[in-house]
Parts: C-alpha cells; sequence; structure tokens
C-alpha cells in the first residue's frame, strides 16, 4: 500500500515538472516570437512637384521619390530611439522596442536642394504603434490645399443661419403665441419640440411611411397634444386661481417629467430618418446647398408667412391679438377668450412639433433636442420682444444668424455663446426687446 502510495506520489510530481517544463518552453518561444517579429516605423518621402494630375496619362500621376532625407524617432520621454535616412524609394525605417506613441522628426536641413515640405509646419508628428508596423508620409512640393478664407466661407454661413434661424422662429412663434395670450412662460416647450420630432422618428422609421407624411401626421397629432394639455391641465390650474410664476414652475416640473419619460422610450441614442441622410451640395455660384436645405428654408418661409396673415387678416387672427391685448376687454366684446386660447395652444404646439420635425431631418433626433434648443428659442422670443409674433421672427433671425456666423471668428463649440452675448447686449439697451412696446410696471 504504502509503495503504491509512493508510486503515484511520484508520478504526480514528474507530471507537475513535465507540465511545468512544457510551459517554460512556450513560453520562451513565445518569447522568441515577439522577439523575432520587430515593429518599426516606416516614414515615406515623396515629390509631388512634378505630379500632373490633369494628363490623361497614368504615368504622370505618380510622385517622385526623395532620397537622403534624415529622420528620428523618439519616445515618450524624449529618449531617442533610432534614426534613419530615406532610401532610393523614399523610405526610411527605424525598429522600435514595443507598441506605444512615438515621435518621427524629419531634419528639413536634409531636403535637396530647392524642395520643401507641402506642410511646412508639420515636422513632427505623433505615431502609435499597435502590435504592427506604423506609417507616416511626408509629401513634398507645392501645397494645392484649397484654403477657404472668410469670404469664401460668409456666405454658406449665411445660409446656414438663415436656415436654423427659421427652425427657431418656428418653435418661437408658438412660444410666443402662448405667452402672449396666457402670460406662461412654458419651460415645457422644449419637450414639445421633442415629441413631434420623436413622432414622425417615429412614423417614418416605425411605420415605412415617407418622412413628409409622418411630419404631416405628426404636426396634426401635435395639435391634438395642444388641445388636450390646454383642456384637461392648464385651464383647470387658471380655474383655480394658480398664479403666473407657479404655473412657470409647474412647467419646469412637467419639462423634466417629459424629458425623463423620452429618455425610457426612445433611449439616450441619436438617430436619423430614413431619407434625406446624404445629399450633394447644388453648385451655385456663391452658396452651396443641399436640396434638403431649399426644401426647410421654403417649409419654414411658408408656414410663417401663412401665420402671419392668419393673424392679421382673419378674425380669428384678430380675436387672438385682442385677447393678447387685454383678455378682460376681449371677453366683454363678446370674444370666447378660453376657446381663443384653445386654438393658440393647438396652433402653438403643432408649431413646436413642425418645429422638431424639420429639425430632425436637418440634424438627427434625441430625447434632449428640444431642451438643447429651448435656450435660443427664448432668446429670439426675448430679442424680438415678449408677446410680439413678429419679434419672435425677427429675433430668431438674428439669433440663427450670429450663431453661424461668429465660427468665423470663435471655435464651433463656443457658437452659442455669441447668440446669449448679442441677446444681452441688445436688452441692456432696449430692455423691451427689439420689436416690444414699454410698460409702466408699478
Amino acid at each position: 500500500m504504502r509503495r503504491t502510495l509512493l508510486v503515484l506520489i511520484l508520478a504526480l510530481v514528474s507530471g507537475l515538472l513535465g507540465v511545468g517544463a512544457v510551459a517554460s518552453a512556450g513560453s520562451a518561444a513565445a518569447d522568441g516570437g515577439e522577439a523575432d517579429e520587430q515593429l518599426s516605423i516606416n516614414a515615406t518621402l515623396v515629390d509631388n512637384t512634378n505630379v500632373d494630375t490633369t494628363d490623361d496619362d497614368p504615368s504622370n500621376d505618380k510622385a517622385d521619390p526623395v532620397e537622403g532625407v534624415d529622420i528620428v524617432v523618439t519616445g515618450p520621454d524624449g529618449e531617442e530611439i533610432g534614426q534613419a535616412t530615406t532610401d532610393d524609394q523614399g523610405i526610411a525605417s527605424v525598429p522600435v522596442p514595443s507598441n506605444g506613441e512615438y515621435t518621427v522628426t524629419i531634419d528639413a536641413d536634409t531636403l535637396p536642394e530647392g524642395t520643401f515640405l507641402t506642410d511646412a509646419g508639420r515636422v513632427e508628428t505623433t505615431v502609435d504603434v499597435l502590435g504592427f508596423d506604423a506609417t507616416v508620409q511626408y509629401p513634398i512640393g507645392p501645397d494645392t490645399r484649397d484654403v477657404e478664407t472668410w469670404v469664401d466661407r460668409l456666405p454658406d454661413l449665411l445660409l446656414s443661419g438663415v436656415k436654423f434661424g427659421l427652425l427657431i422662429a418656428l418653435a418661437a412663434l408658438g412660444l410666443s403665441m402662448v405667452f402672449g395670450t396666457t402670460g406662461l412662460t412654458n419651460f415645457a416647450h422644449g419637450e414639445l419640440i421633442t415629441l413631434g420630432a420623436m413622432l414622425t422618428f417615429g412614423f417614418n422609421s416605425g411605420l415605412g411611411l415617407p418622412v413628409i407624411w409622418s411630419g404631416v401626421l405628426a404636426v396634426l397629432i401635435m395639435g391634438l397634444v395642444g388641445a388636450a394639455q390646454d383642456l384637461a391641465f392648464w385651464r383647470p390650474l387658471n380655474r383655480r386661481g394658480t398664479g403666473t410664476i407657479a404655473l412657470m414652475i409647474v412647467s419646469i416640473g412637467l419639462g423634466l417629467f417629459l424629458r425623463n419619460i423620452y429618455q425610457y422610450v426612445f433611449g439616450d441614442t441619436t438617430r436619423a430618418y430614413t431619407q434625406y441622410l446624404d445629399q450633394g451640395p447644388l453648385d451655385w455660384p456663391l452658396v452651396e446647398p443641399t436640396q434638403k436645405d431649399l426644401v426647410l428654408i421654403g417649409t419654414s418661409i411658408a408656414v410663417l408667412v401663412a401665420i402671419s396673415l392668419l393673424l392679421a387678416r382673419t378674425r380669428l387672427g384678430k380675436a387672438t391679438r385682442a385677447v393678447a391685448d387685454n383678455p378682460s376687454l376681449a371677453s366683454s366684446s363678446g370674444i370666447n377668450v378660453e376657446r381663443v386660447i384653445t386654438v393658440v395652444w393647438i396652433g402653438g404646439t403643432a408649431l413646436a412639433g413642425l418645429s422638431g420635425a424639420l429639425l430632425g431631418v436637418d440634424q438627427q433626433v434625441d430625447y434632449q433636442m428640444g431642451f438643447k434648443l429651448l435656450l435660443l428659442v427664448f432668446a429670439g422670443v426675448i430679442l424680438g420682444g415678449l408677446g410680439t409674433i413678429w419679434g419672435a421672427m425677427v429675433g430668431s433671425l438674428i439669433v440663427g444668424i450670429s450663431i453661424e456666423v461668429s465660427t468665423l471668428v470663435v471655435p464651433a463649440e463656443l457658437k452659442y455663446v455669441s447668440a446669449l452675448g448679442l441677446l444681452i447686449l441688445i436688452l441692456l439697451v432696449r430692455p423691451q426687446g427689439l420689436l416690444g412696446r414699454r410698460e409702466r410696471v408699478g
């Protein structure tokens, strides 16, 4: 029994030793394999001076290699890893010890006489080595890149600003109509914009309807949403004598509630409609718009003009302006104030939905798109004058144009700051807004 146990122990020990030997051999083989697989950084220099892309002969499109140029490779700590000189193929190769980030520097003094880098400021280049050789190219010759000046960019930026301003104006018009007739500053208006875009996306992607018909259905449903929220929510609060400040706080809570519902249902990903995703620009003399841009601008202008004519010429429009000017006097004159306010809620919510649907075509749809646009909508309304229909349009156009044109002098990430700065500046000079009226307070 003891002999058998001893034999088993010896067999187990020898087996473990065998496994250890195999593992050591495998590790050594792996180390040897890694040692054999040497990583390197390859720099390529070609001369584009004699390249002629206008000729039909493809042999004239080939760049000439540049020989005899030195490059130096340094590690993350600035320590020199190695240097090399380009061969007759214009290639210089420097081995590197491992994966990582390296800096490749070209010695401009070793360039052949009369030649220069296409990008003179690109003497140093940072490259990442991630398991395979890295290649960096240094073209030599004239800089043929077409660099736009601010004069070249200005017409396109103006067009983009007009387009964005019109999209803001649709939402701002609805917000201004509601404020003018009810006195409510609706902070949930941004979520109505988002709902219009999401409904359009649902009809388009979920039911497979064209974007145009999806947008029409979304606007109609948003009109019903406007009537429902007035009849079931805002009117009962008004009848209870809820103050304007309290109503504004309620709208903030409603906006937070809807935004979280959107995030739960729609998710936090950005999605696009199934149509009009990628369109080439039209070759016009000064600007290069897409067909999508022209449709968005044309639709926005048509709707804004139609609403303006409705408010100025029709009986309903005159009643709306009377309620906005003096609700008590309008009621004593026989105007059904509550009915007019319901119609305004229908129209204002439908305009917000239309703005969201068109904004989804221009950009993409996400659950925060209306919230991001809300501050700009308020800026347009306040800039033009609170409660004035035409002021909301003018203010929104100014905001949209200033946002886009400001990218000529400020980074694109700060373009919204310029619009808010303009708003502050104008309100310091004219607190009632551009088209607003002075009012006595107290």
